[in-house]
């Protein structure tokens, strides 16, 4: 019982946080490999490059949903610890 909610312990938006940073950086790194030959100017500017854009800003609306579901948990937390501190416990 002990190990499964050691396994469980992350953080509610952790994994949020991870997939919207891999999504963000897949897009970083596909935009830079399709800017270098633009600036070396081989090629014209791919229509793509929206696209790829706009995995990066996917990415970072994922990962910024994790961080606001962590701080969700954490002030749910904090508002049990003080509920639970502040009531009287039975003195038997």
């Amino acid at each position: 019982m002990r190990e499964q909610t050691q396994t469980n312990s992350a953080a509610p938006g952790d994994r949020l946080i991870r997939a919207g940073a891999i999504v963000f950086f897949v897009g970083a790194v596909a935009t830079l490999v399709t800017v270098a030959p633009l600036l070396l100017g081989t090629t014209p500017f791919p229509t793509y490059m929206f696209g790829l854009s706009m995995l990066m800003g996917v990415g970072f609306l994922v990962a910024g949903a994790g961080v606001l579901r962590s701080i969700a948990a954490g002030r749910r937390q904090a508002r049990a610890a003080s509920s639970a501190s502040a009531s009287p416990s039975p003195s038997r």
